[in-house]
């Protein structure tokens, strides 16, 4: 089977799961991308670019894998003589529906925000399946639908939400968690050391960095033994809390900054002993799966897609209520650290591993492909269309 994954935002996280997914499958998975910058640019013209290019390559696939980041029903509009009857699945990653803004960001302030919103829920319509990478995911974007179109002053379709829903269904991201094996170390390193706590996110403001290190700060204050890693993607603008908790924390600080490849990344999870998690967004959450599997301890806020990672009956145990709890717990941990060490969670995890859930991806497209409808007959990719009036460029 041949499937032409779409995506208009081909860098970060985004571009792992597809070229993890195209290695991994047993079909044959092509990938069309666009770099990943100007992302609200992307939402509105990457379609027409990649239908362009789709032409250009002269190929029919027998199904099309979409992200959210693209508008579908500009991409099957402009390219309906060709991929009319070919199956379309839309994968969100994320959607801009309940995705948090940036505090910085103009657009909700100029009453402009509303259309990402919008090229998700039609992309949504056109598809014949849509997929979330969590159930909170799923159910937070179906739920913020009705809201979202009752604010329209009339034929606002919320009848189609149903319809929507009906063909909607969980597919966890799939990760390379196996290959984080190989940095698995041999023997215990942290024996004898401080308890090592982990930031493995994004430095931006949905994690909540302010929250967390405030939580250390409070630590700190309490003379609670402890070192800190601080792993993640810095960007240029950056929450200024992380400056000053890189000068009020030195002392405990053994590493400040992005890791210089997967490896070092990979040993910083396996050395690290307590995730402390304050994010207020996280639609799947890739970095504290992968903190999971290399048995970190977590301490998570009972919300978002967090319960999933965690087999029901502990929750008790890794959960908290609130920033007080937060800290009372995390400072439980690091004085009980013989405790911490000896704890497995890799086992909570291991299924999203790309072993598992390629089998997953394959079955459902394989499906989707066996039920569609009979295809039209082929078409000339070259002969007076969309390819004329795109350009060739």
């Amino acid at each position: 089977m041949d499937i032409l994954l779409l995506e208009p935002y081909l860098a970060g996280s985004h571009a792992a799961w597809a070229e993890e997914y195209a290695a991994h499958s047993r079909h044959r998975v092509r990938i069309l991308g666009l770099s990943g910058q100007h992302w609200k640019w992307r939402m509105h013209g990457g379609a027409a670019t990649l239908a362009r290019r789709f032409f250009a390559e002269g190929h029919r696939p027998d199904l099309l894998l979409a992200t959210d980041m693209l508008d579908l029903t500009t991409f099957l509009a402009l390219t309906r003589s060709v991929s009319a009857g070919i199956p379309a699945a839309l994968y969100f990653h994320e959607n801009q529906l309940t995705y948090p803004w940036s505090p910085t960001d103009a657009d909700p302030g100029r009453q402009r925000d509303v259309h990402y919103g919008f090229i998700n829920y039609s992309s949504a319509l056109a598809a014949d399946a849509v997929l979330f990478n969590s159930d909170y995911h799923r159910t937070a974007f179906t739920d913020a639908l009705r809201g979202f179109l009752g604010a329209f002053p009339d034929c606002n379709e919320t009848a189609s939400i149903e319809g929507i829903s009906a063909k909607s269904s969980t597919l966890p991201l799939g990760l390379d968690l196996q290959q984080l094996n190989a940095w698995r170390p041999s023997v215990q390193a942290r024996c004898g050391r401080p308890p090592l706590l982990l930031w493995n996110h994004r430095w931006e403001y949905d994690k909540n960095p302010d929250e967390f290190f405030r939580a250390l700060f409070r630590l700190d204050e309490q003379g609670v033994e402890f070192e800190l890693a601080v792993l993640g993607e810095a960007f240029r603008k950056q929450p200024a809390i992380f400056a000053e908790a890189r000068a009020r924390l030195a002392a405990r600080i053994v590493h400040w900054g992005f890791a210089k490849d997967s490896a070092e990344y990979a040993a910083w999870l396996w050395r690290a002993d307590i995730l402390p998690v304050t994010s207020v967004h996280d639609f799947f959450g890739a970095s504290v799966v992968q903190a999971l599997y290399c048995n970190t301890c977590p301490l998570l806020p009972c919300r978002l897609a967090y319960p999933e990672h965690v087999p029901a009956t502990l929750h008790h145990q890794f959960f908290y209520a609130d920033f007080d709890d937060l800290v009372h717990r995390m400072a439980g941990l690091c004085r009980n650290i013989d405790q911490v060490r000896q704890m497995l969670t890799q086992s909570f995890v291991a299924r999203y591993d790309w072993g598992t859930m390629a089998v997953e991806y394959d079955a459902l497209f394989e499906k989707m492909v066996t039920e569609a409808r009979p295809r039209l007959p082929e078409k000339d990719f070259t002969g007076g269309g969309i390819s004329d009036r795109l350009g060739q460029n």
